[in-house]
């Protein structure tokens, strides 16, 4: 099951489904869309798996294997495609708390989100290639923005599965934390994140225009989380 937490600002969908190591079946692409909606207007997102074995372990391969037609399996790379383009495009701050290993298609939706995390026993790769096919719901592309289109080809093509620290170290990902202070890390970032500019910045660093970046700034610049911010420096300082 996909479970949603609402917390002042901040919602952390959680793919709960132990017995299946958090594996993605078509039910489960329905309850992320669902928790998708419902998460709208949050201040930033996290998607994290349940336990501490696997984030997301990829395909549910005893519900994916009724798929038997090209038509098919076009049809789920891109229902589950369209889930990830989600998290990519959520408007504001998107985190992957790495709980556990994120395989193959875990792969691909933590490389959705606009930062990762990972406890530091986890390992992540794209190894879709040891079932003799390719990352289809969008990771190969992310992949390749994050380490560079040869280095995407090197670990897709051969299916290595790297330690978070080597992971941290190609920039595949952003923090790696102690697994007994893992939950606390990933909470305290992600409510740091939880603010009113979070998302205009992250339209600045993904690219917005000049004009849009100041705009964004004088907007927030008016509001009155500024100026009661703002007041409180000034009150110390008197």
């Amino acid at each position: 099951m996909v479970e949603l937490e609402l917390d002042q600002g901040l919602a952390v969908i959680t793919i709960n489904r132990p017995h299946a190591r958090n594996a993605i079946a078509p039910e489960t692409m329905d309850q992320l869309d669902r928790a998708l909606d419902e998460a709208a207007g949050a201040q930033a997102l996290v998607v994290t798996g349940g336990g501490d074995k696997a984030f997301v372990s990829g395909g549910d391969l005893k519900e994916l294997s009724l798929l038997r037609t090209e038509e098919q399996a076009a049809d789920m790379a891109w229902r589950m495609r369209s889930i990830c383009d989600r998290i990519a495009t959520f408007p504001a701050p998107t985190i992957a708390a790495l709980n556990g290993h994120a395989l193959g298609g875990g792969a691909e939706v933590a490389v959705a989100a606009d930062i990762r995390i990972a406890a530091d026993d986890i390992k992540i790769g794209f190894n879709q290639v040891s079932l003799a096919i390719m990352p289809a719901w969008g990771g190969a592309e992310r992949l390749a923005a994050l380490v560079g289109r040869g280095r995407a080809l090197m670990l897709a093509g051969s299916g290595t599965i790297l330690p978070a620290e080597e992971a941290a170290r190609l920039g595949l990902v952003d923090r790696v934390l102690p697994r007994e202070s893992f939950d606390d890390g990933w909470r305290t970032l992600a409510r740091s994140l939880a603010k009113p500019s979070s998302e205009p910045i992250k339209r600045v660093v993904g690219g917005a225009s000049e004009s849009e970046a100041v705009a964004a700034f004088a907007r927030l610049w008016v509001a009155d989380a500024h100026w009661e911010a703002a007041d409180k420096v000034l009150s110390k300082s008197r």
